[in-house]
């Protein structure tokens, strides 16, 4: 047997009186969310569900997703996490693909209408039969006229034995961004998570002392595994965090003292535009390590980060499909900048050419992984599952080139590859030259269609606050730092990038302004 909530209930047993969730004022013990999870699992059992079932959870970064989420396993169902940006439709999908029997949905605000759009996803599905709103009062009626999470919860024993699942049984369906087509479920084990939540531990160091910063979206893998679960396997107090604004986080890492942040790359340009210098010194007398993961690092936005806080970041590889760490930095060290570091433990990685054949030190190829961390496969979508693991395989869809030691770097997306004139340019690279310019701060490079070439090179450009430049300056300064074919023919200054919920920049929203 093995069950992912056993990882909650051994902190709770070892440190029941250990702050475990901040969120705001509000500070909830390893007991106090082991038993809140215990209630929902009672009640959860006591509406019917089963050991397999597929239970939705769309809720921000509040202590209720983890006492949900643990809930959820420990009845012996499977959690399907939805990002909170999806609109009624996309719940719609979600909840029908996964064939979830069950959805809780966080009410949300004026901004956000999370319950509203929820609800009506849900009544066209009817496979799903029951909706709970969360209310931020647990004890308040929902406004859509629906049960609520806290009446779930409300008369349940705050005692449960947990479900025998076994290390193969299904734990999370987690969806991927749907880059090209629809989002696919990656379908997690207890097995997959548990491994890679002690690995992560293991690789960041974290302990009961630890105090992180949780800012990353918690529907997410990155934040899933590499802070809450690691977290709560050692202890950890984790503060919540619902959205990335640079000045909410320095008050938050001042206020608790954080040790540890993790953070996708925009999260650390965020932090570098930030100029109080004493709140930066309060920060850096307590912070003893950052991650960086979710998409390829700048060297000039790491550069500037560790001078301005002094600590150092380390980088990583994973994907939803790794449950999600592959690979990793392991240490101040051994790491090489702009590298996503070395195989963690347990894991083959390797790069391909076109036909499948291993290629070598140097030489650049698709990044293949296998190990304990590979995903069952996508939900219901044998052809996609077959077309992504071949022979336990998983193929990344990442171009990486690995040096003499080891170590691998990702050099782009293959299906963000630009063909100009025949010749292969990788955005990263020509995004790596640009973003060293002295007056830009972020830029984002695509491929448009172009009559003679096929496509074209094309730059959005934010620039610093203040700062000047003209497309004929970059571009001939970019010119002047790779090759020929590689430096972008357009360029575009704009106001800001897409992002997603989780910081990634969003090319498909920048490829539609320019189809």
């Amino acid at each position: 047997m093995l069950n992912l909530s056993v990882i909650l209930e051994t902190s709770a047993r070892k440190y029941p009186n250990h702050p475990a969730f901040t969120f705001g004022e509000t500070t909830l013990t390893y007991a106090q969310v082991n038993g809140a999870a215990n209630q929902v699992a009672n009640g959860l059992v006591a509406k019917g569900i089963q050991k397999g079932d597929k239970i939705a959870l769309n809720c921000l970064n509040l202590p209720y997703f983890p006492i949900v989420y643990f809930g959820i396993l420990k009845a012996g169902a499977v959690c399907v996490p939805l990002s909170v940006l999806l609109k009624k439709d996309e719940t719609t999908y979600h909840l029908e693909n996964s064939e979830a029997k069950a959805f809780f949905c966080f009410i949300g605000t004026e901004e956000l209408p999370m319950g509203k759009m929820g609800y009506e996803a849900f009544n066209e599905v009817a496979s799903c039969e029951q909706f709970y709103t969360i209310m931020p009062d647990p004890a308040a009626a929902s406004p859509l006229g629906k049960e609520t999470l806290g009446s779930l919860m409300n008369g349940q024993s705050p005692a449960f034995d947990p479900a025998e699942t076994s290390a193969e049984d299904l734990a999370v369906i987690i969806y991927t961004s749907g880059t090209t087509g629809q989002p696919k479920g990656a379908m997690l084990t207890h097995s997959n998570l548990m491994m890679n939540a002690i690995l992560s531990a293991d690789l960041v160091g974290t302990s009961a002392t630890d105090r992180q910063l949780i800012v990353l979206p918690l529907f997410h893998i990155f934040a899933m595994t590499v802070l809450m679960n690691a977290g709560i396997y050692r202890g950890a107090h984790s503060i919540l965090l619902p959205r990335f604004e640079a000045d909410a986080a320095i008050g938050l890492m001042r206020k608790h003292q954080i040790t540890v942040f993790a953070g996708v790359p925009t999260m650390f340009w965020g932090l570098n535009q930030y100029t109080n210098e004493a709140h930066i010194g309060d920060v850096s007398a307590n912070l003893r390590i950052a991650v960086s993961g979710g998409a390829s690092l700048p060297e000039q936005v790491l550069v500037d980060f560790e001078a301005k806080y002094g600590v150092t970041i380390l980088e990583g590889y994973g994907m939803s499909e790794g449950s999600p760490v592959v690979s990793f930095n392991h240490g101040k060290e051994d790491r090489k900048v702009g590298s996503i570091g070395t195989p963690v433990w347990g894991v083959q990685v390797k790069l391909v050419d076109d036909e499948g054949n291993e290629v070598p030190a140097g030489e650049k190829g698709e990044l293949c992984y296998k190990g304990h961390n590979v995903m069952k496969g996508y939900y219901n979508k044998p052809e996609a599952t077959a077309k992504t693991i071949n022979n336990g395989w998983l193929h990344s869809g990442d171009v990486a080139i690995k040096d003499e030691e080891g170590y691998f770097f990702i050099v782009d997306r293959t299906k963000d590859m630009i063909i100009r004139g025949g010749l292969n340019v990788y955005p990263r690279e020509v995004e790596e030259v640009i973003i060293k310019h002295e007056a830009v701060s972020l830029v984002a490079v695509i491929g448009v269609q172009d009559n003679e070439y096929g496509e074209e090179i094309q730059a959005c450009v934010v620039l610093n606050d203040g700062a000047t430049c003209t497309e004929d300056e970059l571009r001939e300064w970019t010119k002047e730092r790779i090759a020929a074919y590689k430096y972008p023919r357009k360029i575009d200054f704009v106001d800001g990038l897409p992002m997603s919920a989780t910081g990634k920049i969003l090319k498909k929203e920048i490829r539609k302004q320019y189809a």
